[in-house]
Order: structure tokens, then sequence, then C-alpha cells
């Protein structure tokens, strides 16, 4: 079983298939194509994406309908190539994770990056971070209270 280590939560060990895989990496992080999401009960519903590479580089992350109930994604066929997505329509949280990257900043409210969420295909384990311009979303959507 691989192991990795983490600066947040010391050695790990994962199944491969549980890898989550960015082909191109996260924009700024074009290096960083291996992550493990990592859930805790004492955090959920947020979500940790640990680098693989990287021990000290690890991303806060909300379910994106979490922060927005009424959250549409739109995929390009590009899109949906990279990920290799099959399904037609994908069902979030069966056949598709949304997640929206936090941004918490010491003692200013936290905020989503609904704009550019990162989305999961849950079958191929794919991943890529999906601009959504046409949407009105912005970077720092508000994180309700409950989260923060």
């Amino acid at each position: 079983m691989p192991r990795g280590e983490t600066t947040q939560f010391g050695v790990i060990d994962y199944e491969e298939a549980a890898v989550v895989h960015f082909p191109a990496g996260l924009p700024a992080f074009d290096e960083e194509r291996r992550f493990l999401l990592i859930e805790q009960t004492e955090t959920a519903p947020v979500v940790f994406l640990q680098s693989l590479r990287t021990p000290s580089l690890v991303f806060l992350a909300l379910p994106a309908r979490l922060v927005d109930s009424a959250f549409q994604l739109t995929l390009s066929d590009d899109d949906r190539a990279a990920i290799n997505l099959t399904q037609a329509e994908p069902v979030e949280g069966a056949g598709l994770i949304s997640l929206a990257l936090l941004k918490v900043r010491g003692g200013q409210a936290v905020t989503a990056n609904l704009l550019a969420p990162v989305v999961i295909a849950a079958e191929s384990r794919r991943a890529l971070q999906v601009l959504q311009p046409e949407s009105g979303y912005r970077v720092d959507m508000p994180v309700g209270e409950a989260v923060a």
C-alpha cells in the first residue's frame, strides 16, 4: 500500500484507486497532478485536497452545492474528455463531484471559489479546475456561518 507524507496529517496510507488525477495540474500548480480527498468527521462538510507530491500543499474545499444550493456546472466537450466523463448527464454526487476551493484569511469571512470549481469524475478519478465565466459566480463567494 502506498504511503504519503503530509504536513497536516502526518504519514498516510492510501489505495492507488483513491488518487485523484489532474492531467494538467491545477492553475499555478502545474506540477501538482496527484491528490487525495481527505474527509474528517470533525471538519465535515469541509474536505481536504492533499497533494501527494508536496507534503505542505493542501486545499480546503466544500461541495459547491453547499455554498449555493442552485449551483449549476457547465462542462464543455473538452472538459468531459479531459476527465474521461462518459455519462451524458452526470449526476452531482454520484458520477461527478464539484468542489469549491475555500479561502480562509485570519479575521475575515471564509469565501469559496465557484467561478472555477474543481470537478472530479467519480469513475475515472480524473479532475480539473473548470472556469465558469458565464455563471455569474465569483472567486470569493461568501460561505455561510455554519461552515466558518
